[in-house]
């Protein structure tokens, strides 16, 4: 049997906001943009060279949704964006004004640093030692 988690749904405030940010910030794909209904999109972005694991946008649908915009993990590191050049990631990302809330650290599992999302989620930016 094989298994594979294929999608991850991040609570955003505005669909067209949300793909701004991770198409021009973080030069992820636009893989899918179709609208359902009248409030409603299936809206699917993936990192570069990543076809497996993907985001979907999920605009938030009521206030209880909404409260989670920015904390769906309690304030802990929510995602885990891989790379293969931590540096030319972290000094472009540096470049496009995204934020970094711990600095670049060496630890036995690679090189990391910790960013926020255009609303607050907190994701590692790491090479890990062993390639990916």
């Amino acid at each position: 049997m094989k298994q594979s988690i294929a999608r991850i749904a991040l609570v955003v405030r505005d669909y067209d906001e949300a793909i701004e940010f991770y198409t021009k910030k973080l030069d992820f794909s636009l893989i899918e943009d179709t609208k359902l209904d009248e409030h409603k999109r299936w809206v699917v972005v993936a990192p570069p060279g990543s076809n497996d694991c993907c985001l979907l946008l999920a605009k938030a649908a009521n206030d209880e949704q909404l409260k989670s915009i920015g904390n769906q993990t309690g304030g802990r590191v929510f995602l885990f964006l891989f790379t293969d050049d931590f540096w030319r990631d972290y000094n472009k990302m540096k470049d496009r004004s995204i934020n970094f809330v711990r600095p670049p650290a060496e630890h036995e599992y690679g090189t990391v640093a910790v960013f926020e999302d255009l609303y607050g989620n907190l994701w590692d930016l790491l090479q890990p030692k062993s390639p990916i």
